[in-house]
């Protein structure tokens, strides 16, 4: 009998592999060991046809840094596209330029299947790349934050952890995935702060209520503190969130 599929198939096109190895490490490596995740990472230069194996050029038009090539690209994708015929894949491009990666994002990317993550460099990759990769599969540029870092990579390992703790079986307690930050069921609002053993420590309290037993007083304290969390550090991501519930329940 042939293993099972896994629930989500990698593929990782950097000039920088030894970036991921860190994915081997924690929960991601045992989903890989159980076969709930799968990843290739390939490198870009692979795909190059010079001695100096070179994967990028001035740009068009002047201007400061260097833009990554079309062709070594336009190479990899077809490769790794190729080798999956029956699938749709969604292409992933880590970009300052992108839609915002949010929790959402990484339910949605997580039902998809097969990932392809093309980590670019320097000023970018060359956005004729992108079009023609629209003819072959769903493209989503996506968004860390709003900095800018070296290359892609950084983000590629931030949303695959992100993404690949969602798949079930991952998280040893799928509840816990419930109540955490931005999470829908929180109605996107910061998680509450938690506590553990002691109850005293350095003079530091844990809050009484949390002691008491009363389950459903415990859960209107979370709420009330993960309001007022979220209206001190994100008052952005406060909406119908922070209105009394007029069940009064």
């Amino acid at each position: 009998m042939s293993p099972a599929a896994p629930v989500l198939q990698l593929d990782i096109i950097t000039i920088f592999g030894d970036y991921f190895a860190p994915l081997e490490l924690s929960l991601l490596g045992k989903a890989r060991e159980q076969g709930l995740l799968a990843w290739r990472v390939h490198d870009l230069r692979d795909w190059t046809h010079d001695r100096h194996r070179t994967v990028d050029d001035t740009p068009y038009g002047g201007g400061a840094g260097m833009v990554m090539k079309p062709e070594p690209w336009g190479e990899a994708l077809d490769a790794v596209l190729d080798a999956h015929p029956d699938a749709r894949p969604t292409i992933v491009v880590p970009t300052p330029a992108g839609e915002p990666f949010r929790q959402a994002t990484a339910h949605e990317l997580a039902g998809a299947g097969h990932l392809i993550f093309a980590c670019g460099r320097y000023e970018g990759i060359d956005a004729r790349v992108l079009e023609y990769a629209r003819t072959r599969a769903a493209v989503r540029e996506i968004s860390l934050g709003d900095y800018v870092l070296n290359g892609g990579e950084v983000a590629v390992l931030a949303m695959v952890e992100a993404i690949g703790r969602l798949i079930p079986g991952v998280v040893g307690n799928p509840e816990s995935l419930v109540e955490e930050s931005h999470a829908a069921d929180t109605d996107g609002l910061l998680e509450y702060p938690v506590y553990t053993k002691p109850a005293s420590w350095r003079g530091l309290d844990v809050p009484e209520i949390l002691l008491s037993g009363h389950h459903a007083a415990i859960a209107a304290w979370r709420r009330e503190s993960s309001i007022e969390r979220t209206r001190q550090r994100r008052p952005d991501l406060l909406g119908e969130a922070s209105e009394p519930d007029p069940t009064g329940e």
